[in-house]
């Protein structure tokens, strides 16, 4: 692809860079040949330094290691201590020898929280240094893990001053196991990120005291909802919603091509820059006016909107029945255009370890393995019956799931890119297979979510078998438009054609939040007379008819994104083309409580393997 920007690192020799934990700054750490040290941070679209920290040891072999952390904090391993700096001030604010037994240029990695800094010894080993909310959490996991493992870890505090005069790390924590004894700890720290990430949530324990009901978002007052700005005079169908992975954008594309960016930005009211439904974000342009619109055909009423974006939110490519284009998404240019109808692009993924190899769905029913780089198609993927309708890679099982408006499933190896096995969904009694359907991993890697207007389902794509299945009924019984795994897995959003919004248990496909359409969707949005009539509830005032126009349209969401930090947030795609982000209350900070498991709902059903109808088995 080329890169967007050069940059000279100082002393031109090992450099390592990072972002800060919300992507929005840029740092390097390197060492020249003749042993300089230098650690700055970058202006990232020109390429310019923009500040440079000092605090190194002067004349010093070897490359120096650094990471960052909450977007404040930087440390470094130097001259056998652990050196940090505020990332807004270029002078070094404190520094510790962690007790000694450090090597002269230690290695070091924050845990995602940054309450944990895992930091090698000279003999081989590690240590971990922690701050009150890491000790907290260390001594709970040595509590919980002791009875299963037997070799508990053995913790030594520290009271340095050093230590407990900046945020990131107060205290020391070392583990006394052998670094050569085999242990259930692996690589050090990474046991112990799984451990803090998912802590026991009071809601995973269920009120006995009254029973479980099923909440219910009727009022604007039950939520909080942004609708993103948008000056376009002509309406379009929101067909693809993206969130940026660094979350702090959401990216769209419309039926008629065009490409929508808009971002949220530090303030007093929003420290971490990231998105919310607080706050109005800004829809950006870079100064030169650029917009990201796609080549559509004359005859643009079949066109298959498709879009995907790179892991560093740095290119993002996207078609709509025409030629695919690769933008820059800092500069909105069009980098290259590739793969000229017919047939057209229907789907677009970049594979997960190579941003130049990009899996191209078509709808003549092939996928394209396609090398950006080189401008070949490596190879084509044949199997399905009808145009495709999503993709999904899983770097873990390390095979492509593939869709089709065939209703039909497909794994395929991704080492020689062979079909390993094929699956029919199990569509309600005279139902025939049409209408797009959706896959999307779930953080494991192995359960696949797959969406269709007649189901949710959750296949094991270890076996290749459908665990979970749900259908349409009583409060959510409109065909589902789209569907998606929040941010951490533990629920899925699905939306409906009647505006309506379903948050699922992901375990189980059990309804645990319904959203309605009047808690997010203003009555005054047609332009035209609405139609009125009495309702059960006072409280949904107009629920869904409220919504129609009268020419019998109703507004509802064509598509549905999950912000990639924050499990709780969605946004939503609607068909008059605007786009709304929505959150629980300040008050209640999630959606609803998880089903219980013996509540007697038949919400959703567990499958046996004999119910999928598969078409082919595995092939050894």
């Amino acid at each position: 692809m080329g890169s967007r920007v050069d940059y000279d690192a100082p002393g031109q020799w090992c450099t390592r860079m990072l972002y800060s934990a919300d992507g929005s700054r840029l740092f390097s750490c390197g060492t020249s040949k003749d042993g300089d040290s230098f650690l700055v941070e970058w202006n990232e679209s020109e390429g310019k330094i923009r500040r440079t920290f000092s605090g190194f040891r002067k004349n010093f072999p070897g490359v120096v290691q650094f990471d960052t952390t909450k977007n404040r904090f930087l440390a470094v391993g130097d001259d056998s201590q652990i050196k940090f700096w505020d990332m807004d001030n270029t002078n070094i604010l404190t520094s510790t020898e962690a007790e000694g037994g450090l090597p002269s240029l230690p290695r070091l990695r924050f845990n995602k929280e940054g309450n944990l800094l895992a930091v090698t010894t000279a003999d081989n080993g590690f240590k971990v240094l922690a701050n009150a909310n890491g000790l907290r959490a260390l001594r709970a996991m040595e509590a919980q893990s002791y009875e299963a493992s037997r070799t508990p870890l053995e913790m030594k505090v520290s009271s340095s001053s050093m230590l407990t005069s900046i945020g990131p790390v107060v205290s020391k924590v070392e583990r006394v196991d052998s670094p050569a004894k085999p242990t259930s700890t692996l690589n050090g720290v990474e046991p112990m990120i799984r451990g803090i990430e998912k802590p026991r949530n009071l809601e995973d324990v269920s009120d006995k005291t009254k029973p479980w009901e099923l909440t219910e978002i009727v009022d604007p007052t039950q939520c909080r909802t942004v609708t993103l700005p948008d000056n376009s005079e002509i309406a379009s169908k929101v067909a693809r919603l993206l969130y940026t992975n660094s979350g702090v954008g959401v990216l769209s594309l419309y039926t008629n091509g065009v490409q929508k960016l808009w971002k949220w930005s530090r303030s007093e009211q929003n420290s971490s820059g990231k998105a919310t439904a607080s706050i109005i974000p800004q829809l950006w342009q870079p100064n030169s006016g650029l917009h990201m619109t796609n080549d559509v055909p004359e005859t643009s009423e079949d066109a298959v909107p498709c879009i995907a974006l790179s892991k560093n939110d740095s290119y993002v490519m996207s078609a709509c029945g025409g030629k695919v284009s690769l933008f820059n998404m800092m500069t909105f240019k069009v980098m290259t255009t590739f793969m000229p109808p017919p047939p057209a692009s229907t789907f677009l993924a970049f594979h997960p370890q190579d941003n130049n190899i990009i899996a191209i769905g078509m709808e003549d029913s092939a996928i394209h393995i396609y090398n950006v780089r080189v401008d070949e198609v490596k190879t084509k993927l044949k199997g399905h019956q009808k145009r495709i309708t999503g993709l999904a890679f899983s770097t873990s099982l390390n095979l492509l799931a593939s869709s089709g408006a065939d209703a039909q499933l497909f794994f395929w190896n991704m080492e020689n890119w062979e079909k390993m096995k094929s699956v029919a969904l199990q569509l309600p009694p005279g139902r025939t297979p049409q209408g797009a359907t959706r896959v999307q991993f779930h953080s494991d890697q192995v359960r696949l979510l797959v969406c269709h207007e007649t189901q949710l389902a959750v296949f094991d794509a270890n076996k290749m078998e459908c665990i979970q299945q749900w259908m349409p009924q009583e409060v959510l019984s409109s065909p589902i438009s789209s569907a998606a795994y929040s941010c951490n897995s533990q629920l899925v959003y699905a939306t409906f054609t009647d505006g309506n919004i379903g948050v699922f248990d992901a375990d189980s496909l059990k309804l645990r939040c319904r959203i309605a359409p009047s808690a997010y969707i203003s009555p005054g949005m047609s332009n035209s007379t609405l139609v009125s009539v009495n309702v059960k509830h006072e409280c949904e005032f107009l629920l869904s008819l409220s919504m129609f126009y009268c020419n019998s349209q109703i507004v509802h969401p064509l598509v549905v994104a999950t912000h990639p930090q924050e499990a709780n947030q969605l946004a939503v795609g609607l068909t008059d083309g605007l786009v709304k982000v929505i959150e629980p209350s300040e008050t209640e900070r999630k959606w609803g409580l998880p089903v219980p498991v013996n509540n007697g709902t038949e919400n959703g059903k567990t499958l046996a393997p004999s119910t999928t109808n598969t078409s082919e088995q595995l092939q050894r």
